[in-house]
């Protein structure tokens, strides 16, 4: 049973080229798997009775294999010496003892080492040999039937077409961790999948995109112009442009961009996007100006169930208000001492009358005593007040101002991944009369409709935030879109108030808002926003290391990691995230202790690092920032503290964390920091835009430090033509009201 190689990380030639070396023996026991079975270490009996450590991407194995290893050694300086294993494959055993151990090694289901003791008993050396070609004799063996005989007959050649099926799949440069993946998921089933359509990897398999999917189609021969390829690219186009935030694509932009991608003609893509649309993987309208345009059908779901709710939400009337709101706002302000402003009492009224209300402003104009007011005011005619944020550290903060439980919108949504995702709905709908929600520009269109889905049309709905920030991470533009469509009650907030006009980091915010420069020359001590010009980018980088390590603790009092935060436009080039993180983690946690290493990041116990999608079974989310508390090498595991929790990590899941002393200014929406650090120079050009900048100014709490050019600022300050989002969130709404 002796299988073709098996490549674990390159191809025998080059792990030849590399000084590659051949190793024959046993796996003796596991030291080490990861969750998906790829990465392992094991301890290795070799053909000459000595004992090696083997590590590597290793699939589908079991102890007691026999194995033909190639690779070589290496001196690990925590762990000693080690075979680093490139290619292996399965060796037929060569003796009795060898034949039973495998047998019983638990590779083959239903074949203990019981009943392996009892086969090789019987039939000596032809033992797998009867099994692979002749099964019909194991019912020899007392106690195999003709039924059992079946299926240790079957559980073996599926174990031999597991190794065909990984075989092929690294064949086709498919890798380890990928292959595992694409078997786990269609099991015998997996050659035939990917010799029909490799592109249903793109969208089946986590963490294969288009460019994989299409190599792998390349080397299967598959042509250029072949329909499942166009159409692959098609859907491609369309998942970029929502990863972008758009909610559909004009049909001309969408086919331009995908004929680009495949490099055939756009003549050649509309019978594609055609059947597409025939075989419901997408949704076609015409959509006023822009015409014909495409959507994914969850994008089109969203807005079309999301506009009819809503409607229907304004629609109906809301239950009587047995309250003087003047007078009950007097009191409000007796008890805490604070005076509304006009504007702020037309939103705490109308939020507590109209059906659909949206609060916006930027920093210092009042939005959180607002929220507390209509909390207040809200219990005092016992209305049932729910309090929501889209993210954990948005609502923690919301709670604490107004004394009362705020969580994420999933949670109140009673979101579960394993059971059908949001438990809350239309036949199950939120027990609230009024739902407030906080930082609502961070709120994608899937999630607000999720969200409306769940309030009762008697509701009330309060979306609270701040329209001139960043849209969502995710696709749409909801709280420019509900704006916009005029069904919502909008009070727009811009009376800066006598407290906060006395910090700089707020008067900077608003005069990048209105498209002014921000003061830039201020002296040492005198503010809470400075500037500090770098003309050259590892200049500039040098400083912000130097700032977070040194400056900013030791004149501030802030902690290097938990504390400062540096934002930075881009994730690319040596002002980007990565160059930075690299850099701050040398300088505030160099090596020496245990580590992980994970591609090209070294997770080290004391790493500041944030996690990089939504984990609900953890509930864990796209965002969160924690810090590294605990390393456990042997197991290839980590612990990271995250508000307050524990949460563990083994090595395959840590392509979820990255580092975070550095994090893109895009991630940073919705959370806020004691002090910001901001490089921008004129090599970020592409992203120097007022609202990028003027959302990283407004995450600093106590301290922001811009590092760069001030023709850089000047730029983002004059840029105020971001890209619309293409969503129609708004018309939907106007035409459903």
């Amino acid at each position: 049973m002796t299988a073709p190689p098996h490549d674990a990380r390159a191809t025998a030639a080059e792990a030849g080229a590399a000084g590659d070396v051949t190793l024959d023996g046993t796996v003796e026991r596991f030291v080490y798997r990861d969750e998906e079975g790829v990465f392992t270490v094991a301890r290795f009996a070799t053909a000459d009775h000595a004992m090696a450590t083997i590590v590597g991407e290793l699939v589908g194995l079991q102890e007691g294999l026999p194995l033909r290893l190639h690779g070589r050694w290496v001196d690990d300086r925590k762990f000693g010496r080690q075979f680093r294993v490139t290619t292996y494959q399965l060796r037929s055993p060569e003796t009795l003892v060898g034949i039973e151990r495998f047998l019983g090694s638990g590779i083959i289901p239903g074949i203990g080492p019981e009943l392996a003791g009892r086969l090789v008993g019987h039939f000596g050396m032809d033992t797998l040999e009867v099994i692979d070609r002749a099964p019909e004799r194991l019912v020899e063996v007392p106690g195999i039937g003709a039924s059992r005989a079946g299926k240790l007959a079957a559980a073996f050649a599926a174990q031999r077409h597991v190794q065909d099926v990984m075989v092929f799949l690294r064949g086709h440069g498919v890798s380890a961790a990928f292959a595992a993946r694409i078997v786990k998921k269609y099991g015998k089933d997996a050659i035939n999948v990917v010799r029909a359509n490799p592109y249903r990897l793109a969208h089946e398999i986590w963490g294969i995109g288009f460019r994989t999917a299409d190599a792998i189609a390349e080397k299967l021969g598959i042509a250029r112009d072949a329909p499942e390829r166009l159409e692959a690219g098609l859907l491609h186009a369309l998942e970029t442009s929502a990863e972008d935030g758009h909610m559909h694509v004009p049909d001309d932009e969408l086919m331009a961009t995908a004929a680009d991608l495949l490099g055939v003609t756009a003549d050649q893509l509309a019978p594609r996007l055609a059947a597409l649309e025939h075989h419901r993987l997408v949704v076609r309208e015409v959509l006023g100006h822009r015409g014909p345009c495409t959507m994914m059908p969850w994008a089109h779901a969203a807005e079309a169930q999301s506009a009819s709710r809503l409607a229907a939400l304004v629609r109906t009337p809301a239950r009587g208000l047995a309250l003087d709101i003047g007078a009950a706002i007097h009191a409000f302000e007796a008890v805490t001492g604070v005076t509304l402003a006009d504007q702020q009492r037309r939103a705490v009224q109308a939020a507590l009358v109209d059906k659909c209300t949206v609060i916006t402003g930027g920093p210092g104009v009042g939005k959180t005593t607002i929220v507390k007011a209509i909390v207040h005011l809200a219990k005092l005619v016992h209305r049932r007040v729910a309090l929501a944020a889209p993210t954990g550290r948005a609502a923690k903060r919301l709670g604490e101002a107004t004394a009362m439980e705020a969580m994420t919108i999933h949670r109140l949504l009673e979101f579960q991944p394993h059971e059908g995702g949001f438990q809350r709905g239309p036949e199950d709908p939120l027990d609230a009369d009024l739902a407030v929600i906080d930082e609502a520009s961070m709120v994608d269109a899937q999630l607000f409709s999720a969200l409306i889905a769940a309030l009762r049309p008697d509701a009330q709905l309060v979306l609270v935030g701040d329209i001139d920030q960043l849209p969502s991470v995710g696709a749409g533009a909801v709280l420019s879109d509900v704006i916009g469509s005029d069904a919502a009650t909008v009070i727009r907030l811009t009376e800066i108030f006598r407290q906060a006009a006395a910090s700089q980091i707020v008067v900077s915010a608003h005069a990048i808002n209105h498209g002014e420069v921000p003061v830039l020359d201020r002296p040492a001590g005198s503010s809470d926003f400075y500037f500090i010009a770098r003309d050259d980018a590892e200049a500039a980088r040098a400083t912000i290391v130097e700032l977070v390590a040194e400056r900013i603790p030791g004149r501030f009092g802030f902690d290097a990691v938990t504390e400062v935060q540096v934002l930075a436009p881009m994730h690319r080039g040596e002002l980007g995230t990565t160059a930075l993180n690299r850099a701050l983690q040398d300088r505030l946690n160099p090596a020496g202790g245990p580590e992980l290493v994970r591609g090209e990041r070294a997770f080290r116990r004391g790493d500041k690092v944030m996690q990089l999608r939504n984990d609900y079974d953890r509930s864990v989310f796209n965002g969160d920032i924690g810090v590294i508390t605990a390393i456990d090498g042997d197991a290839g595991a980590i612990t990271v503290e995250l508000d307050g929790r524990q949460v563990s990590y083994d090595r395959a899941e840590l392509d979820q964390l990255t580092h975070a002393y550095a994090v893109s200014i895009h991630k940073s929406q919705g959370s806020e920091y004691a002090a910001v650090v901001i490089p921008l120079m004129t090599q970020h050009y592409m992203m120097l835009q007022r609202s990028l900048l003027y959302t990283a100014v407004t995450r600093g709490k106590q301290l922001v430090v811009i590092v760069g050019s001030k023709r850089a600022v000047a730029l983002a300050v004059r840029n105020a033509d971001a890209r619309r989002r293409y969503t129609w969130l708004a018309e939907r709404i106007r035409a459903a009201v």
